[in-house]
């Protein structure tokens, strides 16, 4: 469930983001800043890199940061992009940065871009079903089966 009840914690993450990308911005290079904090209340950046051909995601090299700083998990965490004026605002998560943050912060969680007001919400919400390998799983899946019809 989303929460717009923002506390002075989840301003600093933003403020920390909104910097990074007014500093370090490119329109082809640099699109993206993040900020994590992690479990210890540490602030970690990361900055989307960009290339032709590859892309790296400012999540994941703020979670690189945090993993390089032995933090063992994230406690919340926001994405910073332009706006078409050039002013920095919240933006979603990619798939793969999604399913990247939930293995690092199951209880993490989420400011998100609500259509225009900034929200949280756990990543659990974002992703209710990461992906996994069978082997990974708890429990076993049975194959699927056509539901039985009623005459």
């Amino acid at each position: 469930m989303i929460s717009f009840d923002l506390s002075d914690p989840d301003v600093e993450l933003y403020e920390a983001a909104r910097r990074l990308l007014v500093t370090a911005h490119h329109s082809e290079n640099h699109r993206v800043a993040a900020a994590m904090r992690g479990e210890s209340g540490t602030i970690y950046l990361g900055l989307h890199i960009g290339s032709k051909r590859l892309n790296v995601c400012a999540e994941s090299s703020a979670l690189a940061n945090a993993r390089m700083a032995q933090e063992p998990s994230i406690s919340s965490v926001v994405a910073v992009s332009m706006d078409g004026e050039g002013q920095p605002q919240v933006t979603n998560p990619c798939g793969l940065c999604r399913e990247l943050l939930r293995m690092y912060g199951t209880e993490a969680t989420v400011l998100v871009d609500a259509e225009g007001e900034v929200g949280k919400v756990n990543i659990t919400e974002l992703l209710p079903y990461p992906w996994m390998r069978a082997a990974e799983t708890e429990w076993n899946t049975l194959p699927p089966r056509a539901a039985e019809s009623v005459t």
